[in-house]
């Protein structure tokens, strides 16, 4: 089953309440929330009390993606202000096992945990957490800026991280983020995505049409 994550980034703040009710009634199933520190990506966006303030307006799950230096910290800073998921990311860790320890503490908090890494991050640095992980996000942009172009080379990685997978007999979720539409969307799907983050195609367009397009 293909799980829609429209991303807020892209929202219309103008018409918030608006877009909100559409999201709700789309058929998407998850919120996604671009959380960035301005040191770990060249852009500064949500703090918790934004997640906070969409947790009265919708049912949907929140899920925190952090683009941010010290994930370590700010997880327990997005679970108390009600995020159900926390995926941070690959590059800002040294060792695998504070890696793994991050990941055991979330679920410790009753929270879904996910790795994501960056278009250059080679898919292999994630086959020591395979086990350790409901998630793996993999970045088709630059992390940072919504609206950037899809970066082809992201199927054949979709593709490398699902047979991964599959060699262990995992149904791990694969998230991908960055130049979803339409078109992306089915390839990605076909290559072994199911988690689908899209902003700008979402947002800027027929909200209940585009999620059916995706799904």
């Amino acid at each position: 089953m293909t799980i829609i994550a429209p991303s807020v980034l892209s929202l219309d703040y103008s018409k918030l309440n608006e877009q909100m009710n559409e999201v709700n009634s789309s058929g998407a199933k998850w919120l996604h929330f671009d959380v960035m520190d301005g040191h770990f990506v060249p852009n500064l966006t949500f703090g918790p009390d934004i997640l906070k303030g969409y947790k009265k307006v919708t049912d949907l799950y929140l899920d925190a993606h952090l683009m941010v230096t010290d994930p370590t910290f700010f997880s327990d800073v997005f679970i108390d202000a009600g995020a159900d998921h926390i995926t941070f990311h690959y590059e800002v860790f040294d060792h695998g096992e504070e890696i793994k320890a991050l990941a055991k503490h979330i679920h410790e908090r009753g929270k879904t945990v996910g790795l994501s890494i960056k278009p250059k991050t080679p898919v292999s640095v994630l086959k020591d957490f395979l086990e350790d992980f409901d998630l793996f996000l993999i970045m088709s942009v630059e992390p940072g800026f919504g609206g950037q172009a899809f970066i082809e080379e992201s199927i054949n990685r979709i593709r490398e991280l699902r047979k991964m997978l599959d060699e262990k007999g995992l149904q791990t979720h694969i998230q991908v983020d960055g130049g979803i539409n339409a078109e992306t969307g089915t390839r990605v799907k076909e290559a072994g995505a199911d988690v689908l983050v899209a902003g700008s195609y979402i947002f800027k367009n027929d909200i209940h049409e585009t999620v059916k397009s995706l799904l």
